[in-house]
């Protein structure tokens, strides 16, 4: 299960809104990222590196989550997906990152696609 705010992804309610409806389908994003565990720990930041993160929608780079909620993005709208640990890395965790079944709530904002 995925959401963003608190509503399942599908609807448009989000933090923020876009001023464009594009939607991606396939092809690169670049957004910026921070992700976080339930509890708030921060475990990665694309924006605290000043380097934003770039992937191809539809070739499976990323956990199901992103795959699925970025999908429903804007370009601009910024977002919290709220993952939980079957959409994300599930009972193996990332080894000294991200534990064990861990919900991860990532904060995304999706810059471009192309």
């Amino acid at each position: 299960m995925y959401y963003v705010q608190g509503t399942v992804l599908g609807s448009k309610n989000t933090e923020y809104r876009s001023e464009e409806d594009t939607v991606p389908a396939l092809g690169d994003l670049t957004l910026g990222k921070t992700g976080m565990l339930e509890d708030g720990k921060k475990f990665d930041s694309s924006r605290d590196r000043n380097k934003p993160f770039k992937f191809m929608l539809g070739k499976q780079e990323v956990i199901r989550g992103w795959e699925e909620g970025v999908a429903q993005m804007s370009v601009g709208q910024r977002a919290k997906l709220t993952i939980s640990p079957d959409y994300a890395y599930g009972a193996t965790g990332h080894p000294g990152i991200i534990p064990p079944n861990a919900t991860l709530v990532f904060d995304v904002e999706l810059l471009k696609l192309e």
